[in-house]
């Protein structure tokens, strides 16, 4: 095994200066580390723990650290594709964790990490352009940054909700409802745009009253359930635009009575294959975030590595995948009390 003396011969630097990158100091530049880290990647040394050094990326999330059903099928996806990196995986908050004046790169060497992952949000994209100004590397997932040279990998849904709600209209449906993410992001907002320009291709008008910004959960789905099917004019169809949102709805259907598809159409949106785990099966917008997730980590292990040049800025593709939960609208209308009562 190379000694840490071989170590600074080959990458040119002082005994010191490997000692304070192998430690995570944070006073050596990132072209210094990097270089540092080649030359113990290329010489297979290891630690007094027998571990190899400096074979972490990180999963950094920007914003809220609350972790949803996209966030663990993303996970597992980064998991799989660090696997066949032979890379590992630290999740980092910077909100708890960074200190206060240091600069991202000090702050993810002093983590040992040689690249990150980076879980954004719409109003956090300033946190990942300063990250990226510093040249750390890194690739963002579920943002775009078009017309830059930022990396990227996200999928876009806006054409699959535009069919999803299309479907919808085909059907004789004209007071479709939204039951929306209440964080502003990119999936989010490509959905709603899907969801407006069917409306406006049908000639259908934008009712706002139709419109519910939930939490993306159980309690959400039920919520956005016992609100629009509360309404003067209820609904004939809802789209989910969560996972877990979609299984509330059901749920709160199947309680109170409410016969899905037959008296109100619902759609969802699935990150894996949550919707082959209900009764009746889902019709829904579907992603593979477990692909996306795999795809940013074999990028990521290939920026660091130096084997692409170019930036990489990959936008898969969503399904709509038409199953058991949509049909014609009811002949009547229904109408359900919050507390469960159908109503005249």
């Amino acid at each position: 095994m190379a000694s840490a003396r071989e170590i600074a011969e080959k990458s040119g630097v002082s005994v010191t200066t490997v000692s304070r990158v192998l430690n995570r100091h944070p006073d050596v530049s990132l072209a210094t580390r990097e270089r540092v880290m080649k030359a113990v990647d290329r010489a297979g040394y290891r630690g007094p723990n027998g571990r190899r050094i400096g074979v972490s990326v990180g999963l950094v999330i920007t914003g809220d650290a609350r972790m949803w059903e996209y966030d663990w099928q993303l996970l597992e996806g980064i998991r799989v594709g660090l696997n066949d990196c032979k890379l590992d995986l630290q999740i980092i908050n910077l909100q708890r964790d960074k200190r206060e004046r240091e600069t991202y790169t000090q702050f993810f060497m002093r983590r040992g990490l040689r690249g990150v992952i980076l879980r954004t949000f719409t109003q956090y994209r300033g946190i990942c352009e300063a990250i990226i100004a510093e040249g750390f590397p890194s690739i963002v997932v579920a943002e775009r940054f078009e017309g830059t040279d930022i990396n990227y990998i996200c999928c876009d849904s806006t054409d699959e909700s535009r069919l999803a709600i299309e479907h919808l209209i085909q059907l004789g449906h004209r007071r479709v409802a939204l039951a929306i993410h209440r964080r502003a992001d990119r999936d989010h907002m490509d959905r709603r745009s899907g969801y407006e320009t069917a409306l406006k291709s049908n000639d259908i008008a934008l009712d706002h009253a139709l419109i519910a910004q939930v939490v993306p959960n159980l309690e959400g789905g039920v919520n956005a359930f016992n609100q629009m099917m509360s309404l003067r004019e209820p609904p004939t169809a809802i789209y989910f635009t969560d996972p877990l949102a979609s299984i509330g709805a059901m749920c709160r259907a199947q309680e109170v009575g409410l016969k899905v598809p037959e008296q109100l159409s619902i759609i969802g949106f699935d990150d894996g294959d949550i919707r082959h785990r209900i009764y009746p099966l889902l019709t829904a917008v579907c992603q593979d975030t477990h692909e996306l997730g795999a795809e940013a980590a074999i990028y990521l292990e290939k920026i660091i590595s130096g084997t692409t040049q170019t930036p990489v800025q990959r936008t898969l593709r969503a399904s709509l995948e038409i199953n058991s939960t949509t049909a014609a609208p009811p002949q009547g209308v229904v109408r359900i009390q919050p507390d469960g009562t159908f109503m005249n």
